[in-house]
């Protein structure tokens, strides 16, 4: 099997585990809070990502992946603002209206988008930004429904899209350029993420819930599901970080649209959720622009790979020919010695 193939079932598969791990802890915390009344959704948050990190410490322990350490001040930075990012999603989702915050999620895509053109220099073709807008429509479609503004929610919204955007940007960014895996990565920022909303976590909730979160009466069913929501999120932060370093930020999005989708369905089928024609509009559209969007980057990956492949072959001839490399400007000459001496050719100004 070759290296591409190896490539894309590797991503084949942290996208289904995304999907499958995400649909799943949304269920179970959809039990907990609506029906169990455990409201505290950042505090939760808080707990997973430290029955996270200890998992990956087991792990570690097993040897079953290598520590890996780099740049702490790029760790410290990117771990808080993950914790903050969450807290301010949340605080959106307190502050405005389920429409509204809806759209505050449809807004990552664009605002990743720009970012990623503006201080990245990646240029998303036209084919690429279709298939984008039809997806926002469709999920636009399948979940906003009132939207109604106010100041506070709208800078908290803000503050959300732009925190999000350049966090799950920086997930990218540093396993390439630090050279660690997605798992090298979660486990040296998972820390400084569960310190962050453990401290504000219970302050967030307060604030949202007008509840005591050491208060609550917790029944043997509501430790149940804490633990499975606990153990389903060592999945789904794995996941998340294993798909951003396989992709892109932009790619993330799309799936999690598609678990918006998923979730939908499921709550309709499972939890007898209502259910109406523009829901069912909505996801028929999200999917149609899902299927274009992995259509046309499958496309340009493997116009990437032929361009990539035509161009070595060339680069080695040109090397042979001692014709070409001299019109290169890479031309070699015998100094007189027996010894050879490389020439470079003349630099010219653009006036020239």
């Amino acid at each position: 099997m070759s290296e591409g193939q190896k490539f894309q079932l590797g991503t084949i598969g942290a996208l289904s585990l995304s999907v499958v791990s995400s649909v799943s802890i949304v269920i179970c915390n959809k039990a907990l809070i609506s029906t169990l009344g455990f409201t505290f959704a950042t505090t939760l948050t808080s707990w997973h990502l430290l029955v996270t990190f200890c998992s990956l410490h087991v792990a570690l322990w097993m040897k079953m992946f290598e520590h890996k350490p780099f740049d702490p001040r790029a760790v410290m930075g990117f771990g808080i603002l993950n914790g903050i990012s969450i807290g301010l999603l949340n605080l959106s989702l307190g502050f405005n209206s389920v429409g509204f915050y809806q759209m505050t999620k449809l807004a990552i895509i664009p605002c990743t988008v720009l970012l990623e053109t503006l201080f990245f220099r990646k240029k998303f073709s036209r084919k690429i930004q279709f298939s984008l807008t039809i997806l926002l429509l469709g999920v636009g479609i399948a979940t906003v429904t009132d939207l109604q503004l106010n100041m506070l929610g709208s800078v908290l919204s803000l503050l959300a899209v732009i925190t999000t955007c350049v966090a799950q940007i920086m997930t990218n960014t540093i396993q390439k350029k630090f050279k660690v895996s997605s798992t090298q990565l979660l486990y040296q920022s998972c820390p400084y993420q569960a310190i962050t909303l453990f401290v504000t976590g219970p302050f967030l909730d307060g604030l949202l819930t007008n509840q005591n979160v050491f208060a609550f009466k917790y029944t043997s069913q509501v430790v149940f599901f804490i633990v499975l929501s606990c153990l389903i999120s060592v999945s789904v932060n794995f996941s998340t970080f294993l798909v951003i370093g396989k992709t892109s930020p932009v790619t993330y999005q799309v799936l999690g649209h598609l678990k918006t989708c998923l979730v939908l369905a499921f709550g309709y089928v499972l939890l007898k959720d209502p259910f109406n024609w523009r829901n069912i509009l909505g996801i028929m559209v999200a999917v149609i622009g899902m299927v274009v969007y992995s259509y046309f980057c499958s496309v340009e990956t493997q116009q990437k790979a032929s361009e990539t492949s035509t161009q070595l072959p060339q680069m080695k001839e040109s090397e042979k020919d001692p014709l070409i490399a001299v019109e290169n400007g890479s031309g070699v000459l015998s100094d007189g010695g027996g010894g050879v001496q490389k020439t470079a050719a003349p630099h010219r100004s653009r006036g020239e």
